[in-house]
């Protein structure tokens, strides 16, 4: 199998049985984020504690690249300090560029090809931003 392939299955099983999809008690840090070029609309919510995400959870819609981005992303920031959570979105933002930073949480790495594809990374990067803003808008 090549890793196309399978990258394409990654993103595909993150797509069709999301990670961390749902909604969390009030209290949540809430980011409502659009991308009007693609249509895609994602709702984040994190609690947040001592500087610790220690839930995150997505509601939206979108194509299979900002759902499967968004899985992805819950998945990989739960438990971290925010510190490094927003040093994953600068990786993520570094991926896009094409360069290859390292990812604990495997699985992000399978979206390491839509920066060929430059209409996409918007897509990709919605629930990055969405999390960037959250945590910046908690440490106000």
């Amino acid at each position: 199998m090549k890793l196309d392939d399978l990258y394409r299955r990654v993103i595909m099983d993150h797509y069709k049985t999301p990670r961390n999809r749902g909604e969390l008690d009030e209290g949540a840090v809430t980011v409502h984020l659009n991308n009007p070029t693609c249509g895609d609309r994602i709702s984040l919510q994190m609690q947040i504690a001592d500087g610790i995400v220690n839930d995150a959870k997505f509601s939206g819609e979108g194509c299979s690249i900002s759902l499967a981005s968004a899985s992805m992303m819950t998945a990989a920031i739960k438990g971290k300090k925010l510190d490094e959570a927003l040093k994953m979105a600068d990786d993520f933002s570094d991926l896009m560029k094409g360069e290859t930073p390292e990812f604990e949480y495997e699985d992000i790495e399978a979206l390491s090809g839509v920066n060929k594809f430059p209409a996409r990374i918007k897509c990709a990067t919605l629930a990055w931003n969405a999390m960037r803003k959250g945590i910046e808008e908690n440490n106000k």
